[in-house]
């Protein structure tokens, strides 16, 4: 099945704002990585923003089929919120490149004093609230938002640090000892 012009300018639009940046990203740049007319991109796209928005979208969409992926996949609560973890591990190269996609977007929307700020930050919200539900299901009940915000956290300490000192085994060395606090937690219930 063919991606359409606008899927294909959103997924690109989502890598280079990763990549380079929302504000150092320029129709230009997408409308060249794309291989489209300056005219075309505007068919699609009348301003960076909409841009934004589609992206975020997709952002967003993305992460809740992941979630439900790893719905069907952990045979329990505490193996959903391992899958967790180990997303750090399985995208260590681009975060030690660019560090995390969510958490590099909110830092520059928050910096630009941008509109779309709330929206952008939804995607850590998804993540929050599945967190809470598996921590939830493990019996933690009325602690279980503050360790979805520590897991959550934590990973995205990982995830910079490791990004500004381009280092892999940290990020190895730091999913290791969370997966030991998770095994504390579970232990102290």
């Amino acid at each position: 099945m063919k991606t359409s012009t606008r899927a294909l300018i959103i997924e690109r639009a989502d890598e280079l704002f990763y990549q380079k940046g929302f504000d150092h990203t320029s129709f230009a740049h997408i409308a060249k990585d794309v291989n489209i007319s300056r005219g075309n991109f505007y068919h699609h796209f009348k301003s960076k923003d909409e841009i934004l928005d589609a992206v975020i979208d997709f952002r967003l969409s993305k992460t809740q089929t992941m979630l439900d992926e790893w719905d069907q996949e952990g045979d329990t609560p505490e193996a959903r919120i391992r899958c967790f973890i180990h997303i750090l591990i399985r995208n260590m190269s681009k975060i030690v490149m660019y560090g995390c996609p969510v958490g590099t977007l909110t830092s520059e929307l928050a910096k630009l004093d941008h509109a779309s700020l709330d929206k952008a930050g939804a995607v850590f919200s998804l993540f929050r609230e599945w967190l809470a539900r598996q921590f939830d299901a493990l019996g933690f009940s009325d602690r279980s938002d503050a360790l979805a915000m520590h897991v959550l956290a934590r990973s995205q300490g990982i995830a910079t640090l490791a990004s500004a000192f381009k280092d892999e085994t940290f990020i190895n060395e730091e999913v290791a000892t969370l997966n030991l606090w998770l095994e504390q937690q579970l232990a102290s219930r």
